[in-house]
This record gives structure tokens, sequence and C-alpha cells, in this order.
């Protein structure tokens, strides 16, 4: 660990597109948009020791000295986490590799907005990312991560697009009315059986997918306020992994434990001293842009989503959303056997996912 206190920010000393690649470890506080201290760790991994794909030196023969693969982990994860590191040391043998905490989670500052906020500090570790000299990014996500790299897609644009065109805000506009309305239905769970209530939330879910690509004035104004987009926090390519396709699901068990946790006093509580993730008390207001919505907006970058047929938590009917939603631009891996987020996904099926994202860079 540096010896930065958790407030100060360390920059990194390459410069963005300087084409030299750090050849060592890097663990810095980042500040987000909104001032968030974040705590970050780069890793060279297989570009560290500058080998080129195929080469004899080259451990998986797919290693790819200009990627790096910036990872967001689930809700109460953390960067120091054993599974995150597990998935980290995979996706190293393709390239270099930057893990972060999310804002409320680990030595990060800040609480906790479950998927609001955290686009920013997602932004900020593409952004140090790139400042090492890589000339592509893939950003991975695991759960509530996999929402999150879904909306910074969409909202930071990939190769030559803009932040803040359409879609670019970091609330929904008009979808923020059906995502009020997704959680009007699933507030009824604690009363009704868990089926309708999932029935009420698929209708919600797919209104969020109809909904237009404007964003209110209040959304705008917010989005500057937290700062605006900035072209080197764009990403080239996404994967997506056990993600919701929907806001306010309550459908499994798991994720009305999870509702308990994040909305309830006593939930949060626990959260804390329990799981080490500090929360934050206000619900979201907006709403944010929907995942579904998201990956509607993320072409031409190119999108892979990943869910397990035995994922407790999102049933097969999210992934298919988001596939649905991103088109020819996206592809969809049901994955047999596996379950939720990085404890579930075994190594082959990362090096897989690496050497897909190595792929897309043709």
């Amino acid at each position: 660990m540096s010896g930065d206190s958790a407030g100060h920010v360390a920059r990194s000393t390459a410069a963005p597109g300087s084409g030299a690649a750090a050849r060592t470890r890097v663990r810095r506080f980042l500040r987000t948009a909104d001032g968030v201290a974040v705590d970050a760790l780069y890793e060279p991994g297989a570009a560290g020791e500058g080998v080129a794909a195929g080469h004899p030196g080259d451990p998986s023969g797919t290693s790819d000295v200009d990627h790096v693969f910036v990872i967001a982990h689930g809700f109460t994860g953390d960067l120091d986490r054993p599974h995150v590191r597990r998935a980290a040391r995979a996706f190293a043998r393709h390239g270099a590799v930057v893990t972060f905490s999310f804002r409320g989670h680990g030595a990060s500052g800040g609480r906790s907005t479950v998927g609001d906020r955290e686009v920013l500090d997602l932004a900020a570790a593409v952004a140090w990312a790139r400042g090492f000299g890589h000339a592509r990014v893939t950003t991975v996500g695991f759960s509530m991560g996999g929402s999150v790299v879904l909306r910074h897609a969409a909202l930071y644009g990939g190769p030559g697009g803009e932040a803040g065109t359409a879609g670019g805000a970091l609330y929904g506009g008009p979808g923020r009315e059906a995502g009020r309305a997704g959680k009007a239905a699933t507030d009824a769970t604690d009363a009704t059986d868990a089926t309708d209530a999932t029935d009420a939330t698929d209708a919600a879910g797919r209104a969020e997918a109809r909904e237009g690509a404007s964003a209110t004035e209040a959304a705008r104004a917010r989005e500057e306020a937290a700062g605006s987009p900035g072209g080197d926090a764009r990403t080239d390519a996404v994967i997506s992994v056990s993600a919701p396709a929907r806001w306010y699901y309550r459908g499994t068990a798991p994720m009305r434990r999870l509702h308990w946790l994040v909305m309830r006093p006593t939930g949060r509580l626990v959260g804390r001293w329990g799981l080490r993730t500090r929360i934050h008390h206000r619900e979201w207001d907006p709403v944010p842009l929907s995942p579904v919505a998201a990956a509607a907006r993320i072409a031409p970058v190119p999108l892979l989503i990943v869910h397990g047929d035995r994922d407790a938590y999102f049933p097969l009917d999210h992934p298919r959303m988001l596939a649905a939603a991103a088109g020819d631009h996206g592809e969809l891996w049901l994955e047999p056997g596996m379950g939720h987020a990085e404890n579930a996904a075994p190594d082959p099926l990362l090096d897989r996912m690496a050497r897909w994202a190595i792929a897309q860079a043709g």
C-alpha cells in the first residue's frame, strides 16, 4: 500500500498517450469528479514484461502490451478481496490490470450508492489506466460492477465518442419515471407473492427500455455539477458479468435481502460492521439510467454479456434483455452451471473473456 493518506490524490507519472506503460505495481488514491477518494491499484501483468502476443514468453499466447483491463467489483467487494485478486490475476495473463474499490468499500472514501455515483469511480479508474500509456481499455464489471460498466460506456462514449451526446447524462430522463414505477411495484414484495412482484418489475423494465434518450434539465445540471465526463475516460470494449437489466428487482430471495440491507437502517448497520460496506442512506433521486437502457446506447463499442444459468440473484431474463437491447454490438454467453459474479467465474472463463477483449482490438 502506498504511504499516501486516504485524502491525498496521487497521479500517475506517465502521461496519457506517452506509450510508456509502467513496469511496476502502483497503488494510489484517485479523486473522482465529485471529490471522493478511490483506492486503486495498477499491475503491469503480461504487459509489464513487454511480451508480444504469441511470443514464447507470453504465458497465455494472447497478451497485449497495449491493453489494460479495468475491473469493477460487485457490491460489498473491494480490490483486496480474494475473489477480486483471483480475477485480476487471470486478466493479468493477458495485459495490464487496474483494480479499485468503489466508494464506501474497502479503503475508499464516501458511501456506496449501489451503482449510481459509482460510474464516476470507474471513470476515474479508466482515465488513470490510460495515463500509463495503454492504447486500449476494456472495462470488466461483476454484478453491481456489471451495471456500472454498462452505464459508464453509455455515458462516456467509445473511440472517438463524445460524452454528453444522446443518453450521455448520469440520470435517465423519462426512464426515471419507469424506475419509480419499478420501485413501487417491487415495494409490494413484502406483502405479495414474489412471482407477482417479478411480473410487475418485468413490465417496469420493459418500460425503461422503451423510454427515449433525452435527459431532463435537472439531470444535466447534476451531471455538470459532478464534473462532465472527459474523453480520456472512454472505454474500447465492455464485459458485463452477472449484471441486472433493471433496477429495484426483488424477484429472488438474495435480492430481497439486499434491498433490506440497503434500504433499512438496521441493514445499513449490518453492511457497515458485518460486510465492511458503508451505504448511503438517501434513495436515488433522480433514478439513474437503467442497465437495459444503457446497453442500447453503447454501440459501436463491443459488449460481452456473461451470465450463469444458476445465478441465484438475477434469472436469465436479465441477460437476455441486455443482449436484446445491445443488438448487433452485443454478444451473450450463458454459462452452464455458473452461479453469481466473481466467486462463481472459473479461471478458464475469465481467460476466455480476456481473449475476447483482445480479439476486439483486431
